[in-house]
């Protein structure tokens, strides 16, 4: 019975510390571009809405990846800007709880 607790409790501290939210930093760009927009420009800006407009996903490049979400909405209005992702990630996908712009120095 101790045994098969310890075992229950050591896979809950595995599982839960899978899906804790971490925090990236990067750029909001599309994914027809993707890391191609990895520096937050105003270039970059117009290129990501005006794919935005012809149908491509928005999506975050941080650290050379490019993170893909289905919380859209969250991500508009931040094109091509540095922000700051509060989300639990999962392989290369994002369940995002908030999005703040980023210091353009960090």
């Amino acid at each position: 019975m101790r045994k098969k607790l310890l075992m229950f409790v050591a896979a809950m501290l595995v599982f839960g510390c899978l899906s804790w939210a971490k925090t990236i930093t990067g750029v909001v760009s599309d994914a027809m571009c993707g890391a191609k927009h990895s520096t937050a420009s105003a270039d970059a800006a117009d290129c990501v809405k005006k794919c935005e407009g012809n149908g491509s996903k928005l999506v975050v490049v941080a650290g050379g990846k490019v993170y893909n979400s289905d919380q859209q909405d969250m991500l508009k209005g931040h094109e091509g800007e540095k922000v700051k992702v509060t989300a639990t990630v999962k392989g290369d996908d994002l369940t995002i709880t908030n999005v703040a712009a980023a210091a353009a120095g960090k």
